[in-house]
């Protein structure tokens, strides 16, 4: 399926249904605001969040207008257009007006640093930058990065993602699309702007064609990999996800994963918006009151996360009842342990909006296991699925009715997967995969392009696992960080670290080698600990000689030579990955 042919269909389909529902605006309501679609906004009523909802003939509309900016402003096929703006409505606008005409979306996550944004735009050759109020002034705040962008050849201008209002325009051709655009949209629909009005390719599309080239990271261009990928990537991954995912016309998906990256960008929008759903966004990073009010509003049909959140509410919601007396008792009793658990299971799927028919999708990350053996000990419906930016994303992933506790799924059909090694069902291989989901390679980057693909064409993922006979996959760990001792032998510090976190008191971990030791980084829960009357010192012995007693768990190859308590959270990637190269 070509990505925005949904976009025609459905409003033909579903014309006055909802698309995009934006709950809790940070913006609110002013009266000066002026931009033509005022009227959408609404008050969900007195003390309640905002409330924006736009129907599949509004998406369709304002996607063309954006669109047909563009096209005036000379915008053609193959030319990038850069997007660094919050989650939005807009965004997703953004996103579909860059498509429809067969421009390449570059997206840049919104917390790049301005300066990563600067550089970044200029490498990738943008024409346009599209960005909200906040990203456009945070490049404001310093001369160079305007100068910088400015300075590319053939960049225009930037556009704000709200209104479509021009902020900067080095060439007079932007600022008088601008301000002829009504104009222009009028004369191209005399009558009206109806769901009769749009065809997007009158030709076939070419699926070996560019149309995304996501950074993988925001620092700079020496150090960020562009994955450039095709129409057939996204279609691929689009294609499975309707196929095998769960989801009906109408259902709802409450999307707080970044849009700017492959797995927000798939499965929060592209694959519930392909099939008819409403998608609810929630600007900004959601808090836990936030979530959970969100998921009680939206009663999502499934909800996509990566672990760290529900690692969060089962430590702070779920473990302190579990590992409590009496529960901790009844829940070795058989027939009493399932009382207890099925009054879990109930107050999650509540706490979730008790609208769960596919329940929770996992990625980014590997899941705690106390976690997961609670998650599948109460039945309760989850799944966690695996991929990269270099797939688009997914890689591997199954039903919750198949899915088997510690791996990641099956993999997607898109793909073929292999693991190089002797005997993949049981000795550790990197997993290799190829197929038409995979990236045509990293843009302007032959060398790291060559050195990501085998010989024979396989990419090369860095991630270590097996694959059993019934063909689950189970990741182990990345290649990268695996820690090779001084006796030879090979440590993955994952394994350590999912023991490290079950620990009481324990927010997060990092296992590092350092001289032929294991060190083990730990950021201790002082709030935790203050609440049940510990002072800080008292709380590091303990959380110390914890750590240290799990080397009786452990092979004397990998036992932990020593521990550092820090006292503030490790930085992370977009999806929540420790960033490890900042404390190896």
């Amino acid at each position: 399926m070509v990505i925005t042919d949904f976009l025609e269909r459905n409003a033909r389909l579903y014309g006055s249904e909802v698309s995009l529902v934006e709950l809790n605006p940070s913006e609110e309501r002013d009266s000066a605001v002026t931009w033509w679609d005022f009227n959408l906004i609404e008050s969900a009523g007195k003390d309640a969040p905002y409330r924006r909802e736009l129907t599949w003939k509004d998406f369709d509309r304002r996607a063309n207008r954006f669109a047909n900016l563009l096209i005036s402003r000379g915008i053609k096929k193959g030319d990038k257009v850069a997007l660094y703006a919050r989650n939005s409505a807009e965004w997703v606008i953004a996103y579909f007006a860059t498509l429809t005409y067969e421009a390449v979306s570059v997206p840049f996550l919104p917390d790049f640093i301005p300066a990563a944004v600067a550089e970044l735009g200029a490498f990738s050759e943008c024409k346009l930058l599209i960005a909200d109020d906040i990203a456009f002034n945070s490049l404001k705040e310093n001369e160079k990065y305007i100068k910088q962008l400015e300075s590319t050849k053939g960049f225009a201008g930037i556009i704000n993602v709200k209104d479509i209002s021009v902020c900067l325009a080095t060439e007079k051709a932007l600022a008088a699309a601008h301000e002829t655009l009504d104009a222009h949209f009028a004369k191209l629909y005399p009558n009206g702007f109806t769901v009769d009005s749009v065809n997007y390719y009158p030709q076939e599309r070419d699926m070996e064609a560019v149309v995304e080239i996501s950074f993988t990271s925001g620092t700079t261009s020496a150090t960020s990999k562009g994955v450039v990928l095709p129409a057939r990537s996204l279609s691929v991954n689009l294609d499975f996800a309707r196929r095998e995912i769960p989801a009906t016309q109408g259902g709802h998906i409450f999307a707080i994963l970044p849009m700017a990256h492959m797995f927000g960008q798939t499965f929060d929008v592209l694959f519930p918006l392909a099939g008819g759903c409403h998608v609810y966004i929630m600007p900004g990073k959601p808090t836990p009151a936030r979530l959970l009010e969100g998921l009680a509003t939206v009663k999502p049909f499934m909800f996509l996360t990566v672990p760290l959140v529900i690692e969060k509410i089962f430590k702070s919601k779920v473990f302190p009842a579990t590992h409590a007396f009496p529960a901790k008792m009844l829940l070795k009793i058989p027939g009493l342990d399932k009382i207890v658990l099925n009054k879990i299971r109930k107050s999650l799927l509540t706490a979730f909006g008790n609208g769960f028919t596919t329940g929770l999708i996992l990625g980014g990350a590997a899941l705690n296991r106390e976690v997961e053996d609670l998650l599948k000990r109460m039945n309760f419906p989850y799944v966690v699925g695996y991929g990269m930016t270099e797939c688009g994303p997914l890689i591997s992933y199954c039903d919750k009715s198949e899915f088997v506790k510690y791996s990641c799924g099956k993999k997607a059909d898109p793909l073929e997967l292999r693991i190089d090694s002797a005997n993949p069902t049981k000795i550790l291989g990197e997993i290799q995969v190829k197929g038409d989901a995979v990236m045509l390679g990293y843009y302007k980057n032959e060398d790291a392009t060559a050195a990501t693909f085998t010989e024979d064409g396989w990419l090369k993922t860095g991630d270590m696992g097996v694959v059993d006979a019934k063909g689950n996959v189970f990741i182990k760990g990345r290649c990268k960080n695996m820690i090779l001792t001084g006796n030879g032998q090979n440590i993955y510090p994952e394994e350590i670290e999912d023991k490290i976190n079950n620990l009481p008191y324990v927010m997060e971990s990092l296992v590092v080698g350092r001289k032929n030791a294991i060190v083990a980084l730990v950021v201790a829960d002082y709030e935790a600990g203050k609440k049940a009357g510990l002072d800080s010192q008292a709380l590091d012995k303990l959380v110390n000689s914890s750590v240290l007693a799990l080397n009786a768990e452990l092979p004397a190859y990998s036992k932990i030579s020593c521990t550092e308590l820090l006292s503030e959270p490790f930085e992370k990637t977009p999806k929540q990955s420790i960033k490890r190269y900042l404390y190896s």
